[in-house]
C-alpha cells in the first residue's frame, strides 16, 4: 500500500475514532483538555496551556475560568513572575478527568469487546505499540 494513502487512511480513521469516543464525554472537550495537561504536566500557565493545545490565550481563559468556578483548577502567583498565574489541578479536578477518562475507556473496551474475535483484539494490542511509536516519532521523541 501507497504509505501517503495509509496515512490519509490512517488519520480519518484515528479522527473518527476519537470523535466516537468523546460522545460520552460529560464535559466540553477544552475543559477535558485543560485537566488533562495539567495532570501530565503538571501546574501551567494559561499561555503554556493555550500553545500545548494550539489555540488562542482567550480560548483557554475562558475554559479556565469556567473550570475555577466548578472547582477543578486552582490558580496561584508563579513564583518567578508574579504577574502570571500558576494553575493547579484540584482533587476535584482530578476526580472529574479519572471519570470522564473511565467513561472513555469503559466506552471504548465495551466496543473493542462486541467487534473484535480473542485473535482480532490480541493483534489490535500490537498495533497499539506500532501507534504509540508513530506518536513518539511525530512529536519529536
Amino acid at each position: 500500500m501507497d504509505e501517503d494513502v495509509l496515512a490519509e487512511e490512517l488519520r480519518q480513521s484515528l479522527g473518527e475514532l476519537v470523535r466516537a469516543v468523546r460522545t460520552v464525554d460529560t464535559m466540553p472537550p477544552g475543559e477535558a483538555a485543560v485537566l488533562g495537561f495539567l495532570d501530565r504536566e503538571g501546574p501551567l500557565t494559561t499561555a503554556d496551556l493555550a500553545r500545548l493545545r494550539g489555540v488562542t490565550h482567550q480560548s483557554v481563559a475562558k475554559s479556565v475560568k469556567d473550570l475555577s468556578a466548578a472547582g477543578l483548577v486552582r490558580g496561584e502567583r508563579h513564583p518567578d513572575d508574579g504577574r502570571k498565574l500558576l494553575l493547579h489541578l484540584t482533587g476535584a479536578g482530578l476526580s472529574r478527568l479519572r471519570r470522564e477518562r473511565t467513561g472513555r475507556a469503559g466506552a471504548l473496551g465495551a466496543a473493542i469487546r462486541e467487534t473484535f474475535t480473542p485473535e482480532e483484539q490480541r493483534r489490535l494490542g500490537e498495533s497499539v505499540a506500532l501507534l504509540s511509536r508513530l506518536t513518539a516519532h511525530l512529536a519529536g521523541h
